[in-house]
């Protein structure tokens, strides 16, 4: 019987805002399959989770902001590997309030990015539990 590995853990930013009542949240697309995600990556030493979350949100989309210290959801998907196996990630995300739009990023000719309401959004991204994070963000946020 094969052993079911540990889930990977990831950590994200989850980028809004809110101008006039309207909460937006900025998806960028994934380098690989061009799906809609949120700016994600793997632990590193010496990095708080917090502190990752924004720097891949200025590395894969280009922005500045307040990020949260704790965080605010978690969700599950299948990661494809480099070696076409899959490993399940576990992100722990964080609400990352985009205070600056930057013209140029680190990953700007490899990524889109986009504004967009979270129910927009929610039925963009292809991992269930981003949707309902999306979905739920409103009741969540100070207006």
């Amino acid at each position: 019987m094969k052993k079911k590995k540990k889930p990977r853990t990831q950590y994200a930013a989850l980028p809004f805002t809110i101008r006039d009542d309207q909460t937006r949240v900025l998806l960028v697309t994934s380098r690989e399959t061009r799906r809609w995600v949120i700016p994600k990556g793997w632990p590193e030493k010496h990095v708080q989770p917090h502190e990752l979350a924004a720097r891949e949100a200025y590395e894969e989309a280009g922005l500045v902001g307040r990020v949260g210290q704790r965080p605010f959801a978690s969700f599950q998907y299948e990661k494809r590997l480099k070696s076409g196996r899959t490993t399940t990630c576990v992100v722990q995300t964080y609400l990352f309030e985009v205070e600056e739009e930057l013209d140029d990023w680190p990953e700007k000719a490899e990524r889109e990015r986009r504004w967009m309401s979270p129910a927009e959004a929610a039925g963009l991204v292809t991992e269930g539990d981003l949707g309902q994070i999306l979905l739920n963000l409103e009741n969540h946020l100070p207006h």
